[in-house]
């Protein structure tokens, strides 16, 4: 029973299109460190890996993140690998690179072909914007626009235009996550991805945070959104649920809708 849109990459659906597809962050502050989570959360056998650079010390060297990404690379095999430098007025870590310097690591990394997706924030100056689309089409990577909000849950309204917003900018997936503050919040967010699900035609990923939001993490595929961001190693956001505890959920529900 499909919930949510496929996400092709390359020609061919990513992991068999199965639903929703399950992404762990990666997190770590070095090579190092990185190495070795990314070994941790890959045991866990994830859809997905998303590397969250604002975390990574080295963001401003250049060389050593296009090293750690070729290395990254080579460990996640066919595991697809999200590129995310989030914003610290979305809920990243604090930075010392520019913004031009990180568009010249999405740059780097895509040059090499190291990543499988870009994640760009919607609120981005439109020349990082094109710059991250540019780079992601040179490699046939996917771009993601993105949009948090870690105060609020927008009106209806509000986040039909994030959506269509990013499709206007020429998106492959539209991410929209929020946060509630009751559980009318959390349907608000669920109400406008079903709704955008039947209204725009890219991929969808989207989420509450915190512990009301658990709930879509778990249930938000059956309203149209395509991935669960879950806990491998260590959370990138409030409210992710390990790995194991998600799919054992996912398959309760999926059993459930399944044929009778």
């Amino acid at each position: 029973m499909n919930m949510s849109k496929t996400i092709q990459l390359r020609g061919r659906v990513v992991a068999g299109g199965s639903e929703p597809l399950v992404c762990a962050p990666l997190v770590a502050r070095d090579l190092e460190s990185l190495r070795a989570e990314a070994a941790a959360v890959l045991s866990k056998r994830p859809d997905l890996l998303e590397w969250r650079v604002d975390f990574f010390e080295a963001l401003e060297d250049l060389p050593r993140i296009a090293q750690a990404a070729r290395e990254l690379r080579g460990l996640a095999g066919n595991v697809p690998i999200i590129y995310t430098r989030r914003s610290i007025r979305e809920g990243g870590q604090a930075i010392r690179a520019s913004e031009d310097v990180v568009s010249r690591g999405i740059e780097a990394v895509c040059a090499e072909a190291t990543v499988d997706f870009v994640d760009c924030e919607l609120s981005s100056e439109p020349e990082h914007f094109r710059r991250a689309q540019q780079a992601a089409r040179s490699c046939g990577a996917l771009l993601i626009g993105s949009f948090h909000d870690f105060q609020r849950t927008p009106t209806p309204a509000e986040l039909a235009e994030r959506f269509a917003k990013a499709q206007q900018l020429g998106a492959d997936v539209a991410k929209v996550a929020v946060m509630p503050k009751d559980l009318d919040d959390v349907l608000t967010l669920l109400r406008a991805t079903l709704d955008a699900s039947r209204r725009v035609s890219m991929p969808l990923i989207t989420m509450s945070m915190g512990p009301y939001g658990s709930l879509t993490r778990l249930f938000g595929w059956m309203f149209g959104s395509t991935v669960s961001f879950a806990v491998g190693a260590s959370a990138s956001a409030p409210g992710q649920i390990p790995i194991e505890e998600l799919r054992t959920v996912l398959g309760v529900l999926q059993r459930s809708l399944g044929p009778r």
